[in-house]
């Protein structure tokens, strides 16, 4: 799927901070052939829950403006590190449309004028290029001054664009779409000359010269809120060949630009077409980071790529013609009202498509929205505190919303491209939207967060320093509830903060909405409803600080769910049967509603590693939990969400439309695919050529399960444990029971989930979940898979949480190889209770197969879950070998 960038994006960042320890070496500097340690970044997620973030202006002292696609312009305080809504504009947001754009005047610190560019609220389809005043934390309305407006149409969707950013010398530059229909295509470019046909005309407007859509525009500003046409655009300053303000036209959505603070080269990322024309290396759908030295015409929608041409489509009879000559390309659409012949087309620097790429391998597959970030020249942050290492000097940084990475692109002394290596992977970047570098040289990532069209609470600005030296703490915290009713007691930690440089004794501030405290624990409460920011600041002793941020939701208190079961929580038996109750319990909603209560149970043949797909499942019918995790796994729910319609359909409305179809699985896996458009109207669906088909079935299986109407079954009950017999021992019972309340003082819904996951009662003794044992062996020769063996004295192995109840004797497939001993069961540690033992006889170690045998053990009486320690005893065997071990059957 394809959005403004066809992008957005951004789960924010996963903090899982790896360090690199082994480069030590780097410690205070970093050669210029050499990369840095990775525990010289620190990340702080400075803002969050922002409503679309679109850009940022990073202004002197620090303070950051964020505009909002819907209109929002919020403000981030460095000094208070608060964020503040100051204005709100009209905007008109619909399709891709809105408040886009935003930068700071090059000479803020004395006029503090702001530039933003958003499509005007009304019945005028134009957006708009203005500049206010801005004082302190307030937009003056009356220093409003409108530069310039562009035409748009507001039929079909899609791409706006909408980036602004200063070049060195002090001009503007303006991105804005090609504001085509994009939808109807028929797997061409959209290049549609049939009469009336021309809002699906991309030669009308991309490749018009007259018309100012689908450019990369360059202006000079003037004091009196008008501009001036700077030398050297790509047409003469009288508008004789066509609109002077052009610098790069041929675009389709060049989302994020930058210009190179030396040579003037402009950078952008093109987000591609969703064509199904072949091409050299699969079909014409390629993204595009470019690279403009001089004005130029870029070639869409003519070619893609390294000047790869579209052949000529007639709409009208559905033949192909030739392709256009990349050197002449000439636009003799009806609906053109530039020039015919433009200059010739300027291939990408660097392009790929959904499949793998050849020529770029790194960047992976699937999806995409390709932007690119600044260049950064070390010799510019000359006494910045933050100020990357040599090894990045003259890299261009691009980035990408959909497959989550970031690059940094090597390009040799004529800003030719050499390579690409992963940026930042350690901190596992989901989908920024802007990335600049701030004065003090650390770097700022604006995160538009999960789903599309949607204020998302992963949505934020997080702030990046790099350290030379004594490298800044990771703060981190934790905190025991982020929901709940007021007055909400809320415990925090900053325990698992940490500072790389060994012996650092850190420090912690805390800012809980407006009150400031210190210390690694916090007991606060919350005594009225709202959304509420808890900042941690973490410091050393060298002055290092690392930030972190997290919400509290107060108004609403997550229902509680409770399971119970007189039976085994863990194991199922022949002729078994499972009584169990649900209690659920809402302050909020008072009385529970059947409605918003579900109680199902199911028979898995395959239930292998259930338990850990459900606890981090979000309620899916529990036969499609893998698809589940594909889907999770997939750029997929970039563009679909669960219940809400994102950038494509929600997966409910998937699964209804689809519901009870015949060979509807097979056919929405080879959409996954293939990819395709027309179903839902809006928007085009990405390809994934290199997804396997079974994979695509299983996430297609998930969607549509959510159609499906589990058996409902009464809160109390008694279920036969039957459905196994016959069909082997891998397979599990799930008993599940949720509900989802109706939120209350503006804190959205919420649901709690409590599952029992039945298994067959024997265990492979190599499963263990943790253990201290020598080897385990996998063999044919003695007719089993695998066992363990080189078990000393004082070794064990753990299974965690399992239930004993009812249990009267554990079985054991042992060999007695080595000098015998005794096989203790313990709870919950080493050193626990004793509640089994079973002594093992020494036997020769040999390399036969046989010598296995049968013995069992009685249990003592035990209820509840705990972890299980079987623990190898012998005092007298010093460092030599004991026993073998096979499995272990848990009888009744």
């Amino acid at each position: 799927m394809k959005l403004f960038p066809s992008i957005l994006l951004i789960t924010a960042f996963s903090f899982a901070f790896t360090a690199e320890r082994n480069h030590v070496r780097v410690r205070f500097g970093t050669p210029a052939d050499t990369p840095p340690d990775s525990s010289r970044f620190t990340p702080m997620m400075l803002v969050q829950g922002l409503d679309e973030p679109m850009e940022m202006a990073i202004l002197p002292n620090n303070d950051v403006l964020i505009v909002e696609r819907k209109g929002g312009v919020r403000l981030y305080e460095a000094s208070s590190k608060e964020v503040k809504t100051i204005a709100k504009f009209n905007v008109f947001s619909g399709i891709e449309d809105g408040l886009l754009g935003v930068a700071a005047d090059p000479d803020f610190r004395t006029n503090h004028w702001v530039y933003f560019y958003y499509g005007v609220g009304g019945d005028r389809w134009v957006s708009q290029l203005v500049r206010y005043e801005l004082q302190g934390d307030r937009l003056v309305e009356a220093s409003k001054k409108v530069l310039l407006e562009v035409k748009t149409q507001r039929k079909y969707c899609c791409h706006s664009a909408g980036y602004l950013t200063f070049g060195p010398d002090g001009l503007l530059y303006l991105s804005t779409g090609d504001n085509t229909n994009a939808e109807e295509i028929e797997g061409h470019n959209p290049t549609d000359e049939r009469p009336g046909r021309e809002l699906s005309d991309d030669q009308a407007s991309t490749a018009n010269s007259n018309d100012l859509r689908g450019k990369i525009l360059r202006i000079k500003p003037e004091p009196d809120g008008s501009y001036t046409i700077p030398d050297g655009n790509l047409f003469p300053k009288d508008g004789s060949k066509g609109r002077p303000e052009i610098y790069v036209m041929g675009v389709r959505n060049p989302f994020r630009v930058s210009v190179d603070p030396k040579t003037n080269y402009v950078y952008w990322g093109d987000v591609g077409p969703d064509s199904e024309v072949p091409s050299l290396e699969g079909v014409m759908n390629y993204d595009e980071i470019n690279q403009a030295r001089k004005p130029g015409f870029f070639g869409y929608p003519y070619f893609l790529g390294n000047n790869e041409g579209f052949p000529k489509y007639d709409f009208a009879t559905k033949q192909e013609g030739p392709k256009q000559d990349p050197q002449r390309p000439v636009n003799n659409s009806p609906h053109n009202t530039g020039v015919k012949e433009l200059p010739p087309a300027q291939p990408a620097m660097i392009w790929y498509g959904k499949q793998a790429s050849k020529r770029f391998p790194l960047v992976g597959r699937g999806g995409a929205s390709a932007m690119a970030g600044p260049v950064y020249y070390r010799d510019r942050f000359e006494g910045a505190k933050y100020r990357l290492p040599a090894y990045y000097d003259g890299k261009l940084f691009i980035f990408e919303w959909i497959r989550r990475w970031i690059m940094a692109v090597t390009l040799d002394k004529d800003g030719n491209y050499v390579g690409m290596e992963p940026f930042l992977s350690h901190l596992k970047p989901v989908a920024p939207i802007d990335m600049q570098f701030n004065q003090d040289g650390s770097i700022y990532l604006l995160a538009y967060g999960t789903n599309w069209f949607a204020k998302n609470t992963d949505a934020g600005l997080i702030r990046i320093e790099y350290a030379e030296g004594n490298r800044n703490p990771i703060a981190d915290i934790q905190v025991d509830k982020v929901y709940g009713a007021a007055p909400l007691k809320v415990t925090l930690s900053a325990a698992r903060s940490r500072d790389y440089d060994p012996g650092d004794a850190l420090t912690f501030a805390w800012q809980i909405g407006n009150q400031k405290v210190s210390g690694k624990d916090v007991v606060h409460t919350f005594t009225k409803p709202g959304v509420y920011n808890v900042t941690l600041t973490a410091g050393d002793p060298q002055g290092g600080e690392g930030i972190a941020t997290i919400q509290v939701k107060v108004g609403n208190t997550p229902p509680t769910v409770q399971l119970s079961t007189s039976a085994n929580r863990t194991f199922y038996w022949d002729k078994g049967s499972l009584d169990y109750q649900v209690r659920i319990t809402d302050p909020e909603d008072g009385t529970i509603d059947p409605a918003r209560t579900a109680v199902s149970f199911t028979y898995l043949e395959h239930g292998n590693d259930l338990a850990s797909a459900l606890a981090g499942g979000s309620g899916a019918v529990v036969q499609h939990v893998q698809g589940e995790k594909l889907f999770k796994g997939s750029d997929c729910k970039a563009c679909h969400a669960v219940e809400t319609a994102s950038i494509g359909p929600s997966l409910k409305a998937i699964s209804n439309r689809y519901k009870g179809k015949t060979g509807a699985v097979d056919q929405l896996a080879q959409k996954v695919i293939k990819g395709g458009s027309g179903v839902w109207g809006t928007y085009q669906m990405s390809a994934h050529p290199d997804l396997p088909v079974q994979e695509a079935q299983e996430m297609v299986r998930y969607i549509l399960s959510m159609s499906e109407q589990p058996v409902q079954l009464p809160l109390k009950g008694k279920l036969p444990l039957t459905d196994h017999e016959g069909k082997g021992n891998g397979g599990a019972y799930v008993l599940m029971a949720s509900y989802r309340d109706k939120g209350a003082l503006g804190i959205e819904p919420l649901t709690t989930s409590r599952h029992l996951v039945l298994r067959y009662p024997k265990l492979e003794m190599e499963d263990y979940d943790e253990g201290r044992v020598g080897v385990v062996i996998a063999t044919a020769n003695t007719g089993f898979v695998s066992y363990i063996r080189r078990l000393l004295p004082g070794g064990f192995v753990k299974f965690g949480q399992l239930d004993l109840t009812q249990v009267a004797h554990l079985r054991f497939r042992v060999r007695p190889q080595g000098e015998g001993g005794r096989l203790e069961v313990h709870l919950d540690s080493p050193q626990g209770p004793v509640v089994s033992s079973l002594d093992i006889p020494a036997g020769p170690v040999t390399e036969a197969a046989d010598g296995w045998m049968d013995r069992a053990a009685p249990v003592k009486p035990t209820a509840g879950l705990h972890d299980l320690y079987f623990v190898f005893v012998n005092p007298d065997a010093g460092r030599k070998e004991l026993f073998q071990l096979d499995w272990v059957m848990f009888e009744r």
